[in-house]
């Protein structure tokens, strides 16, 4: 048996996993015979998707992209923006202190608000709280599922959830996929607030796979029947071809809007706010609002490349609900493994340095993050 054979026999047993999955799922919930064929045709456009991303044949994109990335490799310019040590932002004789970079003591009451951005590890993040809020003895909420995914919210929306999440007894954890809500605009205590980051490019990446990985479908079906099924083309379509095609969704244009599930570009708008003024994608006023968001409100922003930076620091800074964060994390349940998509295929360094040209303040704003987790690390003096 060849390599590739041994490759698509795992391929048809993990998707035979998924159909007995579903069969099980289909007699406890009674799905009509229907929604059994569109889980069926489901399980059809897995199967192409899985043979699809391995065993295609990307010789003829690599030699269309050689000169490209030899251009890259000779100015000395590949990737350099994502790669600068974090050393070089912190003066050496600066004086850091704890007290002056954590923002937990102006938090009103013991609510953590951790308004998640997606794909910067959060499900993983998420799910170290749950663990600890068992072990340190404080309550996890979380949000709901929803068919779309609203980031950001009318006034009155934004004054429903933070009023229903002031009512929530404390010590407690909220989790929620939303922009920055400023609790002080409703006259409302203001809980603490965490997040974190990921690289940018490596974000979209990520999301891009996401949302064509099968059980990403499988399970959407579950929670809402009358999702319709996406088109094989669509699933098949890797992101270089996207990106060199210019296709729509791999279109990253200076000032645009763009809202809906569909646009998940931009992180800045997770900490700018609700305001009109957050939508443009890349721009200097998001930016800017997001910075100030971060200084000015919350205690830790965490970053996904400097994991272990990013555990020391919640553990430092918010003890009563982190303590032991890093023995979760690296204990027995294997949370390090969580949400990795091992479908999604690799993305040449020419393809990331022509999006990184047009994520320039979405890099600033990430690189800004990273300073700041640094800074507070440093202050700890450990």
């Amino acid at each position: 048996m060849t390599c590739s054979d041994k490759g698509y026999t795992t391929r048809i047993n993990i998707l035979s996993a998924c159909t007995r999955s579903v069969e099980v799922a289909k007699h406890k919930r009674m799905f009509t015979s229907k929604r059994t064929s569109e889980l069926l045709a489901l399980m059809a456009l897995s199967s192409t998707l899985f043979l699809f991303l391995h065993t295609r044949d990307l010789h003829t994109r690599l030699r269309s992209l050689q000169s490209v990335t030899n251009s890259a490799s000779t100015s000395g310019d590949s990737s350099s923006a994502m790669e600068i040590d974090i050393d070089n932002f912190i003066q050496r004789d600066e004086k850091l202190e704890v007290d002056a970079l954590n923002n937990t003591g102006r938090a009103k009451r013991e609510l953590i608000f951790f308004n998640r951005v997606p794909k910067v590890g959060s499900q993983t993040f998420m799910e170290i709280l749950r663990l600890l809020s068992l072990k340190n003895k404080f309550v996890f909420y979380q949000d709901h599922v929803q068919r779309v995914e609203t980031i950001r919210l009318a006034e009155s929306e934004q004054l429903r959830v933070a009023s229903m999440v002031t009512k929530y007894d404390t010590p407690s954890v909220f989790i929620k996929h939303i922009s920055f809500l400023n609790f002080t605009r409703f006259y409302l205590p203001e809980p603490i607030y965490i997040n974190l980051v990921r690289d940018p490019v490596e974000r979209v990446i990520s999301w891009y796979y996401y949302i064509r990985a099968p059980w990403y479908y499988v399970e959407r079906k579950h929670l809402f029947p009358d999702t319709p099924l996406p088109d094989p083309n669509w699933l098949k379509k890797d992101f270089e071809t996207c990106v060199l095609r210019g296709d729509r969704e791999c279109t990253y244009t200076q000032g645009e809007k763009r809202e809906g599930i569909s646009d998940h570009r931009r992180q800045t708008m997770f900490f700018c706010g609700h305001d009109e003024e957050c939508t443009p994608f890349n721009s200097e006023g998001a930016l800017e609002r997001a910075k100030r968001s971060v200084e000015k409100h919350y205690a830790v922003v965490g970053v996904l490349e400097d994991f272990n930076v990013t555990l020391t620091v919640f553990e430092h800074y918010i003890p009563k609900f982190f303590k032991g964060a890093s023995q979760v994390y690296y204990g027995d349940m294997g949370l390090h493994k969580v949400n990795h998509n091992a479908f999604k295929p690799q993305v040449s360094e020419a393809v990331k340095d022509m999006v990184r040209k047009n994520f320039t303040r979405e890099i600033e704003f990430y690189q800004f993050c990273r300073q700041r987790l640094y800074r507070q690390r440093l202050a700890l003096n450990l």
